[in-house]
């Protein structure tokens, strides 16, 4: 494979510093065996400097609540939900969030200053989806559970405070491509009302094929290599496997991607994801579908949890937020 480095690599000085550190610091995912994933799994960042001058703060008027529901097969997943506490007309909207980590890594509260954040700029209230991971939980499980989860917010809306109608499904990387398998199961099948996704650097087409994957094979925060372990930890292998081209792994090569709910689809320029991303924006449009695509320049993977090291991850915020803002409280955003 020849990789081929961007004169676009030179990222801001803050993110170069943040990216090293963080590639010291985090072992190879292809070294991580059960105790090493349970052991990466339980550790978040704390709500703290100097921590959250680089993840942004935990906001104080969203309130945090746990709860959880019962997927298909009887399974206990526990959800994580964020309430704003300023007062405001209720029921509220709500957005379902689905965090990245191939699969394999991350969990909701590594998410709280996203999350949280969402919650703070929206008025929405945000349902983070602690969904089964790989390899003990090959695809689709994941998928079936976020699906089951945003079926199960609006069977229970009442109890919940939500609308039960109008739900956003959101997520970044490996939890963009979980939002787009939901709003095409939903559209499908039913049993729940999309009004909008927001796919962020979302992983679309598990066949790896899209010409950035090349390009950034050794790109900041996401290699080709890790590429390659999320997948084979969430595909797995043997009869049961499912096919890279299969829609609920692949999005982008659903037979059909008309009739999907507005998207907002946000890429980073240095990122083995960018084309695929890119790609699934431009397919979406081509079959009538309302689509806004940003591509954040001198960006890596990742840049959504690391506002504070990346001026991109601030205008992402900002720029989800105000969309998000848009479709869910009509007339009140410019």
């Amino acid at each position: 494979m020849t990789v081929h480095r961007s004169p676009s690599w030179d990222m801001p000085l803050r993110t170069r510093v943040f990216v090293k550190a963080l590639a010291r610091e985090r072992p190879a995912i292809r070294t991580l065996g059960p105790d090493d994933l349970t052991r990466v799994r339980a550790w978040v960042a704390p709500a703290r400097p100097p921590y959250t001058w680089v993840t942004g703060p935990v906001h104080r008027d969203v309130a945090i609540e746990s709860s959880g529901f019962a997927a298909r097969d009887g399974h206990h997943v526990p959800v994580r939900i964020y309430r704003p506490r300023r007062a405001a007309a209720s029921p509220r909207p709500a957005l379902m969030w689905f965090h990245g980590g191939g699969w394999v890594l991350g969990s909701p509260r590594g998410y709280d200053p996203i999350c949280s954040a969402i919650a703070h700029d929206t008025g929405v209230v945000v349902v983070s989806v602690d969904y089964r991971l790989a390899p003990e939980h090959r695809a689709p499980k994941a998928a079936l559970d976020c699906v089951d989860a945003t079926r199960w917010v609006a069977r229970e809306a009442v109890s919940l405070g939500v609308r039960p109608t109008g739900i956003g499904v959101a997520g970044d990387s490996a939890g963009g491509n979980l939002a787009a398998v939901v709003s095409q199961v939903l559209r499908d099948e039913g049993g729940a009302e999309i009004s909008y996704q927001c796919l962020v650097y979302p992983g679309v087409d598990a066949t790896m094929s899209s010409p950035s994957v090349t390009e950034h094979a050794e790109a900041p925060v996401l290699t080709h290599s890790d590429m390659v372990a999320f997948l084979e930890h969430y595909l797995g292998e043997g009869p049961d496997a499912l096919d890279p081209l299969h829609p609920l792994v692949s999005p982008l090569y659903a037979a059909e991607l008309g009739g999907l709910p507005p998207a907002l689809v946000q890429t980073a320029d240095l990122d083995p994801l960018r084309d695929e991303g890119a790609m699934y924006a431009r397919a979406l449009r081509a079959a009538g579908v309302e689509v806004v695509h940003t591509n954040y320049l001198r960006a890596p993977h990742g840049f959504l949890s690391f506002p504070g090291a990346t001026p991109a991850g601030r205008a992402a915020r900002r720029d989800l937020t105000h969309w998000v803002r848009a479709r869910t409280w009509p007339g009140t955003v410019d």
